[in-house]
């Protein structure tokens, strides 16, 4: 049996006729740019996460970068974030004239490590910037308590975390404000690009809404440069639609993952480690196991999908050479990079699909008889 890495037919034939109804509304309409289903989810989205506003915005990254342009961080000032992540953390900082200052993450969530964060702190340090990767939030308490000790800015990167809670609260409500990603393999995934930064602020939500739309206050009213960056209506009645299964959809991920979690756990690999008054929503299942290229391409072999999130280090990347990062600073990411692979994982995965990825694992470990 061949396993898809994600399946996202599988997902669109549960709802076709839901979607396509929310797409032929907006086509009705021919509201095309900051329709009806924008306001409508950004309303149902911002109850979703626990905050007052959403703000929808083109993709993730650029919700990672009009947050932090709204918050009025820019050139001068530092943003501490982890160093395993995805470079659209980073450039995003980069982008608003900043620099980032990267700390290693914890051993066993793969999450930024509070711990470290005194250390990184400078004169000029101005906001941190967590990363709820995977799935499961990074620890926020101990954030939290060193963000108000330096009266420091906190904006969580939850693109990978729709729905998660820790101790209770949202993924994206306990920060200043948050950015999401819905790229259409996430938990809450349109059907291109679209993103949405959420926030309690009403200042901080009022500038995002100026800072999306050309500096717009009213047609050819500009207050303000700004950027083009909207959430499109057709994206936006598809996230409407999603938006009511999520909860469902991460409960069944939870259980996938616990089916994996069952049927590996006598075999040489790490499972994910979930934090005590965490829930996980399993964005992607990653494990690690030093022979991981091999078990990759074995399981390539049998028509089994996986993925690597991230085979690079980031500091260690091209993009970042010039920057004085050397080998060895970040120990733990530097050795995850060589260790973690993701398997199938979407909520409508079944537990014969899990077996079949199971058992394969457990053939490779085993070896030739």
């Amino acid at each position: 049996m061949a396993v898809p890495f994600v399946d996202l037919k599988a997902q669109y034939a549960t709802l076709k006729p839901e979607i396509d109804r929310a797409i032929q509304a907006v086509v009705d309409r021919c509201d095309f740019i900051l329709g009806q289903a924008v306001s409508e989810f950004e309303a149902e989205f911002a109850r979703f996460c626990g905050v007052r506003h959403a703000i929808g915005v083109a993709n993730g990254t650029d919700a990672l970068r009009l947050g932090l342009l709204a918050a009025g961080i820019g050139p001068g000032e530092e943003v501490i974030t982890a160093a395993n992540t995805f470079i659209a953390t980073t450039e995003a900082i980069s982008q608003t004239g900043a620099v980032f200052r990267l700390v290693d993450v914890d051993e066993r969530t793969y999450n930024l490590n509070p711990a470290l964060l005194e250390e990184a702190i400078t004169p000029r340090t101005r906001a941190i910037l967590p990363v709820h990767l995977y799935g499961q939030p990074a620890d926020m308490e101990p954030i939290l308590d060193t963000a108000r000790r330096h009266n420091l800015l906190v904006m969580e990167d939850a693109c990978q975390a729709h729905g998660a809670r820790y101790k209770g609260r949202r993924a994206g409500s306990m920060g200043h404000l948050a950015a999401f990603s819905f790229y259409p393999a996430k938990n809450l995934g349109a059907y291109g690009d679209a993103g949405a930064v959420v926030t309690d602020d009403e200042a901080l939500a009022r500038q995002l809404a100026l800072l999306r739309n050309h500096g717009q206050k009213s047609k050819y009213e500009h207050v303000m440069e700004g950027y083009c960056s909207r959430l499109d209506t057709l994206q936006a009645a598809v996230l409407r639609v999603k938006l009511r299964h999520l909860d469902e959809w991460n409960a069944r991920r939870r259980q996938v993952a616990a089916w994996y979690d069952e049927r590996l756990a006598d075999l040489p690999v790490v499972r994910p480690f979930v934090m005590p008054g965490v829930e996980h929503v399993y964005h992607l299942y990653v494990i690690r196991t030093e022979r991981r290229d091999a078990l990759r391409d074995f399981l390539a072999g049998r028509g089994i999908g996986t993925g690597m999130h991230y085979p690079i280090p980031l500091p260690l990347t091209e993009a970042y050479q010039g920057l004085g990062f050397r080998k060895g600073q970040f120990p733990v990411t530097e050795r995850l990079a060589g260790e973690i692979l993701s398997l199938p994982m979407f909520a409508e995965m079944t537990e014969a699909q899990v077996d079949e990825v199971a058992s394969a694992i457990r053939e490779f470990f085993r070896g030739p008889r």
